[in-house]
């Protein structure tokens, strides 16, 4: 069931996706060559206790799996999600590294997450993290009232194709609130016109994640890998939607 968020409940919202926010930028501060993935988690978490907040990930818990055992995904190169935090696992220049964030508070949470570059990369990295940040971009630009999630999903769909990437397979967005995954589910691919449309009050999460050889994905424990080792970027943002237009909640007024 999809949920529709009062005026109280987005206020609550509003806290914990800033959080988020919060914690991107300033890991966005501390990507160099030799920072480790260990390093960064450690900064999350200070970040989200001295908000009084909780990590969302941490202790996560799925069919099958242990529960998640870090505060951030740290995912490098041709891990799409889900990656770990160690303190082996050290950036060099010409990495690119996607950071999801998570953070609950006041019995709400927040999600996002963005793909940075290491040092200096090369041009097709840069190309596909431009084109998976347009992608969400787009996106949003279709979270009107009355619109349907098909058309959210198509339109990260094109911008792939239209750019030679892959959607990573079976990985989609969702709604988000009290709940960290709720309704509805948001696919990468799709079709315009189709799904659940879109409520004033609504929140969602719109995560584009694209791959550069294929679309084919391999799992390892939490961790979603490209089948091709090829690099991979992730981009996302929850999103209110609003009669005057969507609602960026994983921003901060300096973004």
């Amino acid at each position: 069931m999809i949920s529709i968020k009062n005026k109280a409940e987005i206020e609550l919202m509003r806290e914990s996706n800033r959080i988020v926010a919060e914690v991107l930028y300033q890991l966005a501060k501390m990507m160099k060559p030799g920072i480790s993935t260990w390093e960064l988690n450690e900064k999350a978490e200070e970040i989200i206790a001295r908000n009084s907040a909780e990590a969302a990930f941490k202790g996560y818990q799925m069919d099958g799996l242990n529960p998640y055992p870090f505060s951030i995904c740290a995912s490098i190169n041709n891990e799409i999600v889900h990656g770990y935090s160690s303190k082996d696992k050290i950036l060099h220049d010409g990495d690119i590294i996607g950071i999801d964030v998570g953070a609950k508070k006041n019995g709400f949470y927040g999600d996002g997450a963005r793909t940075f570059a290491v040092g200096n990369i090369n041009e097709k990295n840069r190309k596909l993290l431009k084109t998976t940040e347009l992608a969400l971009k787009r996106a949003i630009e279709q979270c009107k009232v009355g619109s349907r999630i098909g058309d959210i999903s198509s339109v990260i769909e094109q911008t792939a194709k239209q750019n030679g990437f892959y959607v990573a397979d079976g990985l989609t967005g969702h709604g988000v609130g009290r709940e960290l995954h709720e309704d509805p589910i948001v696919p990468n691919i799709g079709k315009s016109g189709r799904g659940p449309r879109l409520v004033e009050g609504m929140t969602i999460a719109i995560e584009p994640m694209f791959n550069i050889g294929t679309s084919r994905t391999v799992e390892k424990e939490w961790v979603f890998f490209t089948a091709d080792n090829s690099n991979s970027a992730h981009f996302e943002n929850t999103v209110l939607i609003k009669k005057e237009g969507p609602e960026i909640l994983t921003l901060l007024k300096r973004d």
